[in-house]
């Protein structure tokens, strides 16, 4: 995509977050688009192109009352809504839409009006090849990867508890967040093992809830009424969908094509990031991610983290709104990462961190599976 050249001009999340039963999960995606175009100014009419994942875009389409000349069905897990920033830039830029809504929405805690769950059937790759050894999912196959990491690198359960401590400290200044209350190393490391080595606290939340943004051309931008956030560069990869199958455990060959495709597209260098998300599903991928984006080197995340880096104060903040850990997590968490961002470079987040010109936006799809990266900027020329 071209630098610069499509903004965000909507984004917001669902109404609640949290355990919604009153709402089911197609219900959840129009929620939070309706709150996206209001927060644009705009109407169901402007939107000429549509994108989400976890339920159908032609389903939305018709639910909505929408007529899109561009449509994207992209799903390789949470973090699809990155790679539909990217396919939505692009598209803007060759005019196959003007106005893109991408939304998310999913009854991961209350279960309404979802579909099945298919990324672990028998018939598939990893069900075929893994499943018989049991290896299903994300709380036994993210432990293999991970245990290889530390005695690699060295870096200790404490560290790992930190990732969650750290991130409960910015959880207490969010009210939307599903857990405040401060918490310890001690507490974290002595919570309920669900799958060694991590611990309830290091696992991701189950929630219900949704976002939804807004794109279009840069040119645009001062017609919206909030400040837009301009797309500086974007990036994506897979990898594979078995964790046996890894080039290396102890880093993600998605993560770094994705990161270092997302900067080179960007123009920036790690010293002009003011701010950053790294998907959280499990307490691990934001170690993985600082090396792997090329903030730390190769086993030093886990001291970065620890040291007080990323927390409030830090020279680097990270997973300001509390993260899939402490604020919430419906199942596909790459949405809330992308809202939280857009937050921090408009200046209205919850935890605001002053003075962020620049916020970098990283996911994860499944375990290790995709990548994607988005750059993110608050002016227009650089």
């Amino acid at each position: 995509m071209r630098r610069n050249s499509v903004s965000i001009v909507g984004a917001a999340e669902t109404t609640d977050l949290g355990k919604i039963p009153g709402l089911s999960q197609i219900q959840l995606h129009a929620d939070a688009a309706l709150n996206a175009i209001a927060d644009a100014g705009l109407r169901l009419s402007d939107i000429d192109g549509i994108a989400s994942a976890g339920e159908s875009p032609t389903n939305l389409s018709h639910y909505l009352g929408l007529i899109p000349t561009w449509v994207d069905g992209t799903s390789v897990g949470g973090c699809s809504f990155m790679l539909h920033v990217r396919h939505a830039a692009a598209a803007i830029n060759e005019g196959l839409c003007n106005t893109v809504l991408i939304t998310h929405g999913e009854s991961g805690r209350s279960n309404i009006g979802r579909g099945a769950f298919r990324g672990g059937g028998r018939s598939t790759i990893p069900g075929q090849f893994e499943g018989p050894y049991g290896g299903m999912g994300p709380t036994t196959s993210f432990t293999l990867p991970f245990l290889r990491y530390m005695k690699d690198t060295g870096t200790t359960a404490e560290q790992l508890a930190m990732v969650a401590v750290v991130q409960r400290a910015w959880a207490t200044k969010n009210p939307r967040a599903t857990l405040q209350t401060p918490t310890t190393v001690e507490e974290v490391m002595n919570d309920r093992m669900i799958a060694y080595p991590f611990t309830k606290s290091e696992c991701c939340l189950v929630t219900d809830g949704g976002g939804a943004l807004i794109l279009t051309r840069a040119e645009r931008a001062k017609d919206f009424p909030n400040k837009p956030v301009y797309i500086l560069g974007t990036g994506e990869s897979v990898e594979t969908p078995m964790i046996s199958q890894m080039e290396d455990f102890t880093t993600s060959r998605a993560f770094r094509v994705s990161g270092q495709k997302a900067f080179e597209e960007s123009g920036i260098t790690h010293k002009d990031v003011d701010h950053l998300m790294i998907y959280d599903a499990f307490a691990h991928l934001p170690l993985y991610g600082l090396e792997d984006l090329g903030f730390c080197g190769r086993g030093e995340a886990g001291a970065f983290i620890a040291s007080g880096q990323t927390a409030p104060g830090g020279i680097l903040p990270l997973n300001t709104n509390g993260g899939g850990l402490s604020y919430m997590h419906s199942g596909m968490y790459g949405m809330y990462a992308l809202q939280e961002s857009v937050r921090q470079v408009r200046g209205t987040a919850a935890a605001k961190v002053a003075g962020v010109e620049i916020s970098v936006c990283h996911g994860v799809g499944g375990m290790f599976g995709a990548s994607g990266t988005v750059v993110m900027s608050a002016s227009k020329v650089r």
